[in-house]
């Protein structure tokens, strides 16, 4: 069980305009650039690589962009496919040089600074039906076997289960509780610079990590 290899998986995969501190985001450049990357290299039998949307760093600004995407591939999936559906969200931490697999989101807004859309909310609930600000939700993707799929490709990644409280930690709450709803997945991976690691190793590092996602599925 489970070791079957790659199965019927679309994955749609979102990335972050510039923020406050970031004038250039490599989530963007990547997400942008992730089609054609793709359709050159190629992916496993059984995988596909669905929407690629780069989003507003923005919390509660930006948030029905997310959902209106998250809707509408929804809808289509309905129709078209009987496989697993994971939304993957790339965002950035540029004070790290490793790749890191987030396990978890809180539910708390607590913004460092404004967001994009000049939203800053301190110690907020993001789903207040939720409870309060210490409620997490978990990904029910393999977050241990994706960590152990790139490791043994070679790539310096590690596990994290605090994905900060700021926009990052926002979508991917709320990304979780879509996906709990629809019966799809969700993960989120935070990535270094491109100044810490290169575009191409970083382009090289995500179609790992859909192989990973689609093979621990």
């Amino acid at each position: 069980m489970g070791s079957e290899g790659p199965k019927s998986v679309t994955i749609h995969v979102t990335g972050f305009k510039k923020f406050h501190g970031v004038a250039q985001n490599p989530t963007e450049t990547t997400v942008n650039s992730l089609k054609d990357y793709v359709e050159k290299r190629g992916l496993p039998a059984g995988v596909t690589l669905g929407s690629c949307t780069v989003l507003e760093t923005a919390g509660e600004g930006g948030l029905p962009t997310l959902l209106k995407v998250i809707e509408s591939e929804s809808s289509s999936e309905n129709s078209s496919n009987n496989g697993q559906v994971v939304w993957l969200h790339l965002g950035v931490n540029s004070g790290s040089t490793k790749f890191a697999i987030e396990r978890l989101a809180v539910n708390e807004a607590t913004f460092r600074c404004a967001d994009e859309l000049g939203w800053q909310p301190q110690r907020l609930p993001i789903a207040p039906e939720d409870g309060g600000i210490n409620q997490a939700r978990k990904t029910s993707c393999s977050a241990e076997g994706i960590l152990e799929f790139l490791k043994k490709k070679g790539f310096e990644v590690t596990m994290s289960d605090d994905a900060g409280r700021f926009v990052c930690n926002y979508v991917y709450y709320h990304s979780l509780r879509f996906a709990e709803k629809k019966g799809h997945k969700s993960i989120f991976v935070h990535v270094p610079t491109f100044n810490r690691v290169n575009q191409e190793t970083q382009m090289e590092f995500v179609v790992a990590l859909l192989e990973a996602i689609a093979s621990t599925c």
